[in-house]
């Protein structure tokens, strides 16, 4: 049975899968349009995500706003640098190349029935299992 918690969830990623594809965000062309400069429509989608981050980022931090799960202040903390980012964001970026689907949208195109997001989320999914063996492995080196 969907919690309220749970219900919340996916009302909020059905909301925005809604937005992405209006946006254009789960088309292969209209990214690749972005990626070459040609129609950055999509630039200002993505700049208001960054700036609505930021702004909210910056009142949790400045408003002192708590975890609801722990209390715990909201804070950003700093990762050190590992190894195995940069063979995971080589995957990354080869994954996305090759579809010319951004990651972040795939599961709004399955959404929409666009059966070749499928292979795509299988992809990320085998390709974040990938990342994450190796980047255990080198911990260990």
């Amino acid at each position: 049975m969907i919690n309220r918690k749970n219900f919340l969830f996916l009302a909020f990623g059905i909301a925005f899968g809604f937005l992405l594809s209006r946006a254009g965000a789960t088309s292969p062309a209209i990214i690749s349009q972005l990626l070459l400069f040609d129609d950055l429509r999509l630039l200002w989608v993505i700049a208001t995500a960054v700036m609505l981050g930021g702004l909210l980022t910056w009142l949790a931090w400045r408003l002192g706003w708590r975890a609801r799960n722990t209390g715990a202040p909201i804070s950003i903390q700093h990762k050190p640098f590992k190894r195995g980012l940069i063979a995971g964001s080589v995957l990354f970026g080869l994954g996305w190349a090759a579809t010319g689907v951004c990651p972040g949208t795939a599961l709004a195109m399955i959404g929409e029935g666009k059966g070749f997001a499928l292979w795509v989320g299988l992809g990320i999914v085998a390709g974040s299992g990938l990342g994450s063996w190796m980047n255990q492995r080198l911990a260990r080196d």
